[in-house]
């Protein structure tokens, strides 16, 4: 992975990760400078698939300051490139099981802006609870460490 411009932390907490893909982003130039600046939200995002495409909805980049006209508008769906193959194969299992694809993370690879899509199964409110208790005593255990 590249430089990290944005992480969804809340994704681990609220879903468990199966498997995780990589996808480009079909973007603009004003897009692209934004992000470079750091200025992009993953929080509440979601892909789905839509006639063999997969988009990512609620992708938050925010608008470039000197951009002006050719700024878009910043929670545009944001269409994703997949392998055709990877996108049926997500799709099969997302109509099937019950797994939903978050986006977990947005990074720059070289000159081209990628995304971390995670293949995500829902936890439920006990698994959030283990999930909190987990990272509290991991959190005690380093503490007692330090001393």
């Amino acid at each position: 992975m590249g430089k990290l411009i944005a992480q969804n932390k809340k994704a681990y907490f609220d879903y468990f990760v199966e498997e995780k893909y990589e996808a480009g982003l079909s973007l603009s130039g004003t897009e692209v400078k934004s992000l470079r600046m750091g200025r992009a939200n993953l929080k509440d995002s979601y892909c789905h698939i839509e006639k063999g495409e997969i988009f990512a909805e609620g992708l938050h980049i925010s608008p470039y300051e000197k951009g002006n006209i050719f700024n878009k508008d910043p929670m545009r769906p944001k269409k994703l490139l997949m392998h055709k193959k990877e996108i049926l194969r997500l799709f099969g299992l997302v109509k099937q099981d019950g797994y939903a694809l978050i986006p977990l993370s947005l990074y720059f690879k070289g000159p081209r802006v990628k995304l971390e899509l995670g293949l995500c199964k829902g936890k439920k409110q006990y698994d959030k609870r283990q999930t909190i208790a987990k990272r509290d005593s991991d959190r005690e255990i380093r503490r007692r460490m330090m001393n």
